[in-house]
């Protein structure tokens, strides 16, 4: 496993775990797009119990964190390591977020049980850069995955 301060979002991201355009019409349909960016994955060990193992996450209380942003996340057996996948949706989408308003920004997070501090700090760093305006718009606005990533990078050399 690597060290928390070795471990940015940037570098949990890659192409082919970031969807720009991403389709659905409910929270259900979002989150096993999301899910499905990880298929074939090397740290994904069950795909499904994954997908499993976010829903029952979703089911104790919503991720839809407000300002357009839903964080599904799971720590689960399904995964080796931290992963992560980012979608902006085609169309804002009901999340039943807590602040009432529709999602186009999905951050999934999951990573092995043994390694809870390096989850919590990874969705607290998500947190705080989802609550920049500017950043969120970027995010929205992108055109591609890569623009995505960069964001990302972007945003969290900011921060330090």
């Amino acid at each position: 496993m690597l060290p928390t301060g070795t471990v940015s979002l940037s570098d949990l991201l890659t192409p082919s775990r970031v969807r720009v355009g991403l389709p659905g019409t409910d929270k259900e349909a979002l989150i096993n797009g999301v899910v499905n960016l990880l298929r074939g994955a090397p740290e994904v060990r069950d795909l499904d119990g994954l997908r499993a193992d976010v829903f029952a996450r979703e089911a104790v209380m919503s991720t839809g964190v407000g300002k357009g942003l839903a964080l599904p996340h799971a720590r689960t057996r399904a995964v080796s390591d931290t992963v992560a996948a980012f979608a902006v949706t085609a169309e804002p989408v009901d999340y039943q977020a807590l602040d009432g308003e529709p999602v186009r920004l999905v951050f999934l997070l999951c990573g092995p049980d043994e390694v809870r501090g390096t989850h919590i700090k990874l969705l607290s760093r998500i947190s705080r850069l989802m609550n920049d305006d500017a950043f969120r718009a970027r995010l929205r606005d992108a055109p591609d995955a890569a623009a995505v990533i960069a964001a990302f990078r972007d945003a969290e050399e900011r921060i330090g």
